[in-house]
């Protein structure tokens, strides 16, 4: 472990001396790249070199213990001093063995959010606006990038479906938890009794597909181009801007109409279809691990119930870390940071107990 670590440190001590070299900074591609591999060694190496510091105030300690010669009041100060260190040892030991888990190759990615209305009619979908809501304002507080790809939106506003591209720093690492149904509990605007009804909506995450690693076959595409309708189109009626693209082979659609020229909708187009066609290979592969993937909470059945949000009690509960919060108004505002954080430990937890058996 610990030759593993001092190799880390000296790559990021190259990666600091390399990002100071004009001729990387002049490469925009080579810049990003490597800005990337040191903010991902940076918790390790920092958190390494704290570790070394608490080792070496352990040894002064011991050291000056065994001199004898010292009065009480000094003894007892080391002692003190002595716990605390060896405490902070076993932290910081702890800290350390998650850091060097095998990291999700997809972390770094961005992701395509697709939240549908399921079970429910339109109490389902409008709860589906309130999770991309929720998702947004999330976006938000992290400095994301959040753009509606596609929507298929109700006569009373909720969501059908609606696609999003959320991009940043680490976005797949903390939203990949999301995928599966998030049921809602409440009293529904159209109810005149006051009973609760219970809806459903699905969340599927995908990491963005880069182009290296799913390319469409034009053999295997149908692509349609149409009139833009509703809202935003000052081209409506005027040029045909919308794209429909049809993969032949497994009949996933996506139409695309959002951007004012043909080319804009056609690069979104296929970015969401790629997306989502690598997505139905890649989950047919897992499917085949179901062991492998119910070991964690990233990876688990897309039809599981993950979530309740209980609006008379204003309560969320994670069905799968028996977690609950009795915060819905505030989780739902886009605060969800306990909520993730407590995923991202769970998870950890789990791979670290897997490792160590």
């Amino acid at each position: 472990m610990f030759d593993q670590l001092e190799t880390m440190v000296g790559r990021y001590e190259e990666l600091g001396e390399l990002l100071s070299d004009p001729q990387v900074v002049n490469d925009t591609k080579r810049f990003m790249e490597l800005s990337r591999e040191e903010a991902n060694l940076r918790d390790t190496v920092a958190t390494y070199n704290e570790y070394k510091k608490v080792l070496e105030t352990i040894s002064d300690s011991e050291e000056m213990l065994g001199e004898g010669g010292l009065d009480e009041d000094m003894k007892e100060m080391l002692k003190e001093e002595l716990s605390e260190a060896k405490a902070a040892k076993e932290e910081l030991e702890e800290k350390i063995k998650i850091l060097l888990l095998p990291k999700d190759p997809n972390d770094d990615k961005n992701i395509i959010l697709e939240i549908r209305g399921a079970a429910g009619g339109d109490e389902a979908a409008l709860f589906a606006g309130d999770l991309l809501n929720m998702y947004q304002h999330y976006a938000e507080s992290q400095g994301w990038k959040f753009e509606i790809m596609e929507a298929s939106v109700t006569s009373i506003g909720g969501y059908k479906e609606v696609s999003a591209l959320v991009s940043g720093t680490s976005v797949y690492s903390k939203l990949k938890y999301e995928s599966g149904a998030h049921r809602v509990q409440r009293v529904p605007t159209t109810e005149t009794q006051g009973r609760v009804h219970t809806s459903t909506a699905t969340v599927l995450v995908m990491p963005e597909v880069e182009e290296f690693e799913m390319k469409i076959e034009q053999k295997d595409l149908r692509v349609d181009i149409y009139h833009a309708s509703g809202a935003g189109g000052q081209n409506v009626n005027k040029v045909a801007t919308a794209v429909r693209m049809v993969h032949l082979p497994t009949g996933i659609k996506v139409e695309m109409q959002e951007e004012r020229t043909q080319q804009k909708n056609r690069d979104k187009a296929i970015k969401l279809l790629n997306t989502k066609v690598f997505d139905y290979y890649q989950q047919i592969e897992l499917d085949k691990q179901n062991a492998e993937r119910k070991s964690t909470v990233g990876t688990g059945d897309r039809s599981e119930r993950i979530r309740t949000y209980n609006f008379p009690q204003n309560r969320v509960t994670d069905h799968r870390i028996g977690l609950t919060l009795q915060k819905l108004d505030t989780i739902l505002s886009g605060k969800m940071d306990e909520v993730i954080d407590a995923l991202v430990v769970y998870d950890q937890t789990e791979k670290l107990a897997e490792l160590n058996k």
